[in-house]
């Protein structure tokens, strides 16, 4: 097949795997790119955050659908893209087609399942062997990972990342100088900022051997990896380094976000019925060229958009795909009242002014699955 990205990411909304001989150029052509990006990528509002997506394929095109298709929105993915899902492997491939066809457009943070260990336990690895019959795709993947940037700071005011802060950093300015080319390393700063969780009390207490902390200072997490932070390390980051917010991904929220911390931090989780029976809601963040936020909360793909073959019937006798995307040809499009309408669709729940409302407040073990299943067994293990 000769090389047109337009190709690769319209086969992609198809949900059809590209070859393995693909992928690896591709994984090559990313890594180009992202050796030139800095630790700390610098994002422009009006952009939309994305928060775990973990593999669901079908409610990533949801995700595009509400928020708008690329390159018509910015958006920065914080990070946890493969693993958990049916569909990592399309999932990540087709974020990182977008990323290589509009590169200003399309930031994506690493997350704490871009790892080698991560995904060889939690799913990723084993897609690959399923779908291309050995590792050669998981090892370009994760080659790729490497590369992924830790953070980003919107207009100078709101700094996002995938889970949280550290004790080993002060400044945005020690982020950049960190080696990120690498595995995840199983502590230190940069594996704080992938592990990391705020606490949803102004207080709290650790009890046993993880240590008691009534300020909400740094302690160590029951992840065993990462810390656990309160308001006060977050208010003291956002003073040293002269920022009004912090959004991060990292845990599932119920609700589809939490705001934490009289609206210094927030979390946005964008996987909807996580591993398929949590049952929550799921948000993108909307930040707008004001900076104001909102969170646009949406439910899971609806089943019939799930039908693979339906879906590509569609898409088949329809309009050309890319005319679904802005590009060559999109203004022509613009008429097509069906396109319209397919851009136009929106959630179920209207946007949520950031500032305004907290949702219910609830940690990610506070979710208690079936006990029976192999399915329970991994949605038990989620705060990974």
């Amino acid at each position: 097949m000769s090389w047109d990205l337009d190709v690769f990411i319209e086969q992609l909304y198809r949900k059809q795997l590209l070859t393995e001989n693909i992928i690896k150029e591709l994984c090559e052509k990313t890594k180009e790119l992202l050796v030139r990006e800095g630790n700390v990528a610098q994002v422009a509002a009006p952009v939309t955050l994305v928060g775990d997506v973990h593999g669901q394929f079908y409610d990533v095109l949801e995700i595009f659908k509400i928020g708008g298709w690329a390159p018509s929105t910015s958006y920065v993915f914080l990070g946890d893209y493969v693993d958990r899902g049916y569909y990592s492997v399309e999932t990540i491939t087709l974020l990182v087609c977008l990323k290589l066809r509009w590169p200003d457009r399309i930031t994506l943070v690493r997350g704490n399942h871009e790892s080698r260990a991560v995904t060889q336990t939690y799913g990723f690895y084993a897609e690959c062997l399923r779908k291309y019959g050995g590792p050669s795709v998981w090892t370009y993947f994760t080659d790729l990972f490497d590369y992924l940037v830790l953070s980003v700071v919107i207009d100078n005011t709101i700094f996002c990342v995938h889970g949280g802060l550290s004790p080993s950093i002060h400044t945005v300015d020690q982020i950049r100088v960190l080696d990120r080319f690498r595995e995840i390393p199983h502590e230190g700063a940069m594996a704080d900022l992938v592990w990391s969780d705020p606490v949803s009390t102004p207080t709290y207490s650790v009890a046993g051997p993880l240590g008691t902390d009534e300020k909400g200072d740094f302690a160590i997490s029951p992840r065993g990896a990462g810390y656990i932070f309160g308001k006060e390390v977050t208010r003291k980051f956002l003073e040293v380094n002269g920022l009004g917010h912090i959004c991060r991904a990292h845990q599932l929220c119920m609700e589809g976000y939490q705001i934490l911390f009289d609206d210094m931090l927030s979390t946005v989780w964008s996987a909807p019925n996580y591993c398929y029976r949590a049952g929550n809601m799921a948000s993108v963040l909307q930040i707008g060229p004001d900076l104001q936020r909102y969170f646009n909360v949406f439910g899971p793909c609806p089943d019939q958009d799930r039908d693979m073959h339906g879906r590509d019937i569609e898409f088949a006798t329809g309009t050309d795909l890319r005319a679904r995307y802005p590009g060559p040809g999109a203004d022509a499009a613009a008429d097509d009242p069906t396109v319209a309408a397919f851009r136009k669709k929106r959630a179920s729940k209207p946007m949520v002014p950031g500032a305004l409302r907290d949702p219910f407040e609830v940690d990610d073990t506070d979710f208690q699955p079936p006990p029976e299943g192999n399915i329970a067994k991994i949605v038990a293990q989620y705060f990974l």
